[in-house]
Order: C-alpha cells, then structure tokens, then sequence
C-alpha cells in the first residue's frame, strides 16, 4: 500500500477505537444484522465466495454518520451467521477516487480475488470525475490498487458508476449505472477479454429504452446474472414518482426479467418490480455461491430519506445491511428466502398449534423479546382483519377481502404514523425477523417482503394478536442469539 493509503486506513482505525464504547452503549445495536464499527454504512459491495468464505465489503464513511470520501470495509464468513472484521479493504487515498471509492463488485481471476470500484473525484468548484477501477489481493485481506481500467465514454454525465463484472463464454463483461447527457438512467454494457481493457458497447437498458417510457434520472447499482435459465437485472432507480402503492421511497430497487443478447448489446425485459415493500432497501447485489445458490444483501436504508433523524446517530453510527437472502423464480416473479443458515441462530423454540384469533388484542406466553424469528402458517383467509402489534412502534395487517398488507410504523422522523402497502392475492404464512431495532418481514415464503427500520422503546417488547373473524394459524417462534 501507499503511504496516504496507510494513514487514512490508521485514521479510520484509531476512529473506531475512539468511538467504539459509545456505539456499542446504544441499546440499538443490532445483534445478528451487519453495522458500521463507526460512522456511516451503505451499499454492499464486492458480495462473493472464494475458498469456502464469504466476502461482503460496504461503502463505509468512518468519519462521520453522514456521506462523503468512501472507504471500503471488510467482513467475512463461512457460513453466513458468524462474521469477521477484516482490514479495511480500499482508502479514497489516489488521484481517481480521492473524493470516494464508490461501489462496485468482486471476481476471481488467477486465483486472485479483485475488485472493481468506482472512483469519485470532484474539483474545487465541485465538478465531478468518475473512473472505473481495479484492485486485487492474493489473500483476501490485504489489496493492492490497480488503478483505472475504464474512463467515461461520450454520452454520459459523471453520474457514471458502481460496475458489476462477470464472465460468460470466457469473455468478461461489465454493467455500469449510469446518466445520459439528456439526464435518463441507463445500464451501460462492456466487454473485456483481460480485464483491463475494456470496449464500450453501450445502453442495455434505461429509461426510455426497450419501450419502457421515462424511469428515472439515474440507475444506480445495476446487477445481472442468470437464474433458472431467465436473465435478471437488479437496479435502483432515482426519479420515479409515487404510483398509488408503489415507489413510495425516495428511492426504489428492483429487477426486470428478461433476456441479455450479449452480440447486439441488447436488454429484452419485462415489467419493474420492486423487490421490497417496506421503508429501507437499496442499491441490492448479489453472487453465485459454491452451493449453486443466488444470494442478495441489501442496504436497510435509502439515500436522502431521513438520514439526518435516525436515532442512532447519538451514537455514532448509521444504518446496516438486511438479512442475506436466497433468490429464486416462481411463477414469473422472484422470491427472497431467508438463507437456511439463519436456522443456526435460533434457541429455545415455542410453539402454538392451531392457534385461533377472533377478537382484539391477544398475547401469547412466550411471544415477546427484541430479538427473535416468528413463523405463521395460516389454514384460512376466512377473516376480515388480521394484525401483529409491535407495541409501540409497528403494525402489520392484512384484510383478505381488499388483497391489502400493510406494515405501519411511527416515524422516527417526525413521530408520526407512515404506511408501506402492496396488493397480495391471500396469506399463506410469515416469517418474521425482528432484531432490536429492525424488522424483516418474508410474506408466503418470500413472494412479497417488507424491510424496515424500526425504534422502540427499551421496555416493550411484547406483541398483540387481533383478527376480526376468525383466524387459524399454526405459530412457531425463536429466539435469535
């Protein structure tokens, strides 16, 4: 390593030693979810699996809980559960990323694992530069700069970044979010039999491509790979504006199925889904495991969206990732199951066989805490109503004859009452992951989930039960430690 890149990571190490006592004082904490030791988390980046271990690195600013010059931090895991703080992986230390190393992903090549990253520069007057790069380590641990591989072509604004690398038929390809001149979002395609030099062949998918209408102002954190013989592009777009239950976030992630000509550079999809319904989800990346296995994290955040009023800023630290999640096609949409090895986790089962509900407001010896799963089976959708209250900070519903869920939370912006929604044909079951101040909800095995950010207070940790009708449901529930 260089010498600035020396000493910012020193930097940002004696910051997490400064600070560590008064991060983990916050009774916030998450105890199985993925945090900054300090200062600001976003993206994952670099996702994969090499030599049986899973690598996830994460837009990382140590400084401070707001954004600014990314780092790139490090954890890993065998098996998904139990994770390991690892060196600091890239510093905004050289020339091309001196304002930020943005996101991007990792490969292996040469038994060799490399990185592919986004350098963020801007001038004194706040112009910007964007430069795609590389860096590689032969442990795994320590990294070594490559500097740039690819330069902005014509066409694009500096908003030009966060390039997933992959491999079909031993050629390498790289997508790029990206900003054309005339401020549309696009997904922009490369082509590379070495890894260094890069043909640009430009859009694959965007706003106002493929007969899709104007979508947004910027993708951002593209992501394509194949599953179950379809081609899947995750992206994140910037600009879309409410539409009854849908982009209710300042910012929205998704995916478009559909078919990748790799010759004519050309994206065949279909409709924008979003993968997740609740209040915080962005910029989601993925990786093949050596299970076979397509596996997601994502940021539990949203750039812009009340970052400023999160209750653990007092703290020093912001945000975390969701759970990892399995993906997988059915019926034309895709899923999100929690990965199997979250079952490690879970102590001391309960259960409640043909548990009824028919009136308001009742709890279940056993069902309470601040850190735990609940799995619901339902045996009929003959109700009206059907409510989880979390106390005083979430409640989830569902009314079978309106096909509406909704997950309500008090804000932690302004302390009021806000509502995420979405339409469900009828409920099979949840799976419900709460973690001190996070909820992850998994509706009919993954067929609709809702993620959020959630801030109770210390003593309520009980739940209430209400249906009108009657409701049937078989109830398993864990503690997570």
């Amino acid at each position: 390593m260089e010498g600035k890149q020396v000493e910012l990571i020193r930097l940002a190490n004696e910051e997490v030693e400064k600070q560590k006592q008064t991060v983990e004082m916050d009774h916030y904490r998450l105890r199985y979810h993925l945090m900054p030791p300090v200062g600001l988390l976003n993206d994952p980046n670099g996702f994969i699996q090499w030599n049986k271990t899973y690598h996830l690195f994460y837009q990382w600013m140590p400084f401070k809980t707001g954004h600014g010059a990314k780092f790139w931090g490090h954890y890993s895991s065998t098996d998904l559960v139990t994770w390991v703080t690892e060196p600091i992986a890239l510093a905004p230390s050289d020339w091309y990323d001196k304002n930020g190393c943005y996101s991007g992903s990792a490969i292996v090549d040469d038994n060799k694992l490399k990185l592919f990253y986004t350098g963020n520069v801007k001038d004194e007057h706040g112009n910007r530069e964007t430069y795609q790069c590389a860096a590689q380590s032969r442990d795994g641990r320590e990294f070594e700069k490559l500097g740039v591989v690819a330069s902005l072509p014509k066409g694009y604004t500096a908003h030009f970044r966060d390039p997933k690398v992959w491999k079909k038929d031993n050629t390498w390809y790289m997508i790029v979010g990206a900003q054309s001149i005339d401020e549309q979002g696009k997904v922009v395609l490369f082509r590379s039999n070495n890894l260094v030099d890069w043909v640009h062949l430009g859009v694959i998918a965007g706003s106002n491509e493929n007969d899709l209408g104007y979508f947004g102002y910027m993708w951002e954190c593209p992501d394509l790979f194949e599953l179950n013989g379809e081609d899947v592009l995750l992206v994140s777009p910037q600009g879309l504006i409410p539409s009854g239950y849908l982009y209710q976030n300042k910012y929205q992630a998704g995916y478009f199925i559909g078919k990748l000509d790799y010759e004519q550079a050309v994206f065949s999809h279909g409709d924008f889904t979003e993968l997740d319904r609740g209040f915080e989800f962005y910029a989601p990346q993925t990786t093949l495991d050596e299970q076979g296995r397509r596996l997601m994290f994502a940021w539990m955040g949203v750039p812009e969206q009340n970052e400023e009023a999160h209750p653990t800023i007092k703290h020093n630290w912001i945000h975390a990732m969701t759970l990892p999640r399995e993906l997988k096609i059915q019926n034309g949409k895709l899923y999100q199951v929690p990965v199997e090895e979250l079952k490690l986790l879970r102590t001391q089962e309960i259960k409640f066989e043909n548990q009824k509900f028919d009136r308001d407001e009742i709890t279940l010896d056993g069902i309470s805490g601040d850190s735990l799963e609940l799995q619901l089976d339902f045996s009929s959708n003959d109700y009206e109503h059907f409510s989880i209250f979390f106390r005083d900070y979430a409640t989830f519903s569902f009314e079978p004859k309106k096909k509406l869920v909704t997950l309500e939370r008090v804000s932690f912006a302004n302390g009021k009452k806000e509502k995420r929604q979405c339409v469900l044909e009828k409920l099979d079951s949840l799976n419900i992951y709460l973690d001190t101040s996070s909820i992850e909800i998994f509706l009919n095995g993954g067929e609709e989930v809702f993620s959020a950010r959630i801030f109770p207070l210390e003593e309520n940790k009980e739940m209430i039960f209400s249906a009108r009708g009657e409701c049937i449901c078989h109830i398993k529930k864990w503690d997570l430690d």
